[in-house]
């Protein structure tokens, strides 16, 4: 009988095992992530539901002064501009208190949005799979289980395309030097890769958040596009400031992976915003 291939990220019964812990978080990060803990009641008061590290840090994987804070903060209500305005003010603050963190980024959502229908496969599955549980009760505890299938893929990266145009008007907008560019390189590239990836999670099979391991996924799939993709996972993690690495994502690798997607996956349900 033939061995079955087990993928990573899956469990048993081939759900996708949620990432991250807070045992996991790098020594030189438990105070940051203590810090956070500890003021976002403040920041928001009865308003808050829970909250949510995500990214490097609770995976283990983060690099002093060079990775970021990633938290999600669920609402009981919408948030309003006081809220994402108490948001920055608590980033800020972690940012310059803490050396070792590159930034803080804090996205905000009311809780019924989180677990709504529309985003069940989408935001829901990021609370669910991706995100650790940091203060309150934990939505993940009303939200199903979830396989690498083909709706997955669609409901989290199938809008590739509204993007594009977003994209280049960030380019044309930038100011003209390397510095200037290479958070876009940075984020560009790392949401190419993801895209890449979920287009090809069904066949493959499994779950990842390494950039690399994402892009060997693909390669194994569109092998003409692989060295883009290769070049695009090392830009992730060490970007340049190159406008024709910009260009190329916009004019070339972008538009193609696009019209893939749609091909393949279908297009991501459309959202009010």
């Amino acid at each position: 009988m033939a061995e079955t291939l087990h993928r990573p990220g899956l469990d048993a019964q081939g759900f996708i095992e949620r990432e991250g812990s807070l045992a996991r978080v790098p020594s030189a990060f438990r105070p940051v992530v203590a810090a956070a803990r500890d003021r976002l009641p403040d920041a928001f008061g009865a308003r808050l539901h829970s909250a949510y590290l995500y990214g490097s840090i609770p995976r283990g994987t983060a690099s002093v002064e060079r990775s970021d804070l990633d938290l999600l903060v669920a609402l009981r209500e919408e948030p309003t501009d006081a809220d994402r305005e108490a948001a920055h003010t608590l980033g800020e603050a972690v940012d310059t208190e803490f050396p070792q963190v590159d930034g803080v980024g804090t996205l905000l959502y009311d809780r019924a949005r989180l677990l709504s229908e529309l985003e069940r496969y989408d935001l829901g599955w990021f609370v669910a799979c991706l995100c650790t549980p940091l203060l309150g009760e934990d939505l993940a505890e009303h939200l199903p289980r979830y396989r690498p299938d083909s709706l997955l893929a669609r409901e989290t990266n199938g809008d590739l395309a509204l993007f594009l145009p977003r994209w280049r008007e960030r380019i044309s907008g930038a100011e003209d030097s390397e510095e200037a560019r290479r958070p876009l390189v940075r984020f560009m590239s790392r949401h190419l890769v993801r895209t890449a990836f979920t287009l090809v999670m069904p066949r493959w099979n499994g779950w990842t958040s390494d950039l690399r391991e994402m892009a060997e996924a693909f390669a194994a799939y569109y092998p003409r596009r692989a060295a883009q993709l290769r070049a695009a996972a090392v830009r992730g993690y060490h970007p340049c400031g190159d406008p024709v690495v910009l260009r190329s994502y916009v004019d070339d690798l972008g538009p193609w992976l696009a019209e893939e997607y749609a091909r393949v996956h279908g297009v991501k349900a459309p959202r009010p915003d």
